[in-house]
């Protein structure tokens, strides 16, 4: 016999990528969306479609809210998705395989393919970029990160699946960059919150090993022009939140040069 598999996201305006999104995973036992306010139509698509839709406004991070929209779960399984994400026939097949068969005190890996200014990555440290998403619902919960949150399972064999997760990670590149900031303010912050420190030295070390890491460790170059690209995207992503740490760190706050 199958167990049941609850498929979890959350989501704030949305509305243009939903559907395809909700269409690959139309398979599963339940949908279950969690929203944090959006104010186009993320909610009513979920709800014509009969997802299962929950509203939480108090956002206090990505990991935080994961764990909220799993606590509406009913499954025996959770497979954590995000909007901007597609599940390919190859990975339902190896889902759908895994829920008739689960191996004990284990967890299941899935390789995204990620979108960068219309291609699909294949190196730059853009694929296969494993990340745990499939897990027994009882036994595993995420970690309390405001950012880069991950599974909290110690322990666990991590089995890795065949088949792709779509990810449009870059679709508009305006919106790619304002999330990339607010993901390095976030990241700063919280950082800072925990005694980290940096000097104007190491946020240059940091950024030129990013460059570098991107396009000649992480073999950028083999992507062509938006491995170039995506070599500087990456650099200018840490600059962000080392410098945004620099600054935590020497109390410089907009709030004190008003």
């Amino acid at each position: 016999m199958s167990n049941r598999l609850s498929v979890v996201m959350i989501a704030k305006n949305a509305a243009d990528i939903l559907p395809e999104c909700l269409a690959s995973v139309a398979w599963a036992d339940e949908v279950v969306l969690l929203d944090s306010g959006s104010a186009d139509a993320t909610v009513d698509i979920a709800r014509q479609a009969d997802v299962k839709v929950f509203v939480d406004e108090n956002w206090q991070g990505f990991g935080i809210q994961r764990q909220r929209a799993q606590g509406y779960a009913s499954g025996d399984y959770i497979l954590m998705i995000d909007t901007d994400e597609r599940v390919t026939p190859e990975l339902a097949a190896s889902i759908k395989a895994v829920l008739v068969n689960p191996q004990p005190d284990a967890v299941y890996s899935i390789a995204r393919r990620n979108l960068f200014l219309g291609r699909f990555m294949r190196h730059s440290g853009w694929y296969p970029d494993r990340v745990t998403r499939l897990y027994a619902r009882e036994r595993y919960r995420y970690n309390d990160n405001q950012v880069h949150e991950s599974l909290s399972a110690p322990g666990a064999k991590i089995i890795p699946l065949e088949g792709d997760l779509l990810h449009l990670t870059c679709r508009d590149f305006a919106s790619f960059q304002r999330k990339q900031l607010s993901y390095a303010t976030a990241w700063a912050h919280e950082r800072h919150q925990r005694g980290k420190k940096v000097s104007l030295v190491g946020i240059l070390s940091h950024t030129l090993g990013a460059f570098c890491k991107t396009l000649l460790l992480r073999a950028g170059f083999l992507d062509g022009k938006q491995g170039w690209l995506l070599a500087v995207v990456n650099a200018q992503y840490t600059f962000n939140k080392y410098t945004e740490l620099w600054a935590l760190n020497q109390g410089y706050t907009e709030k004190e040069q008003l």
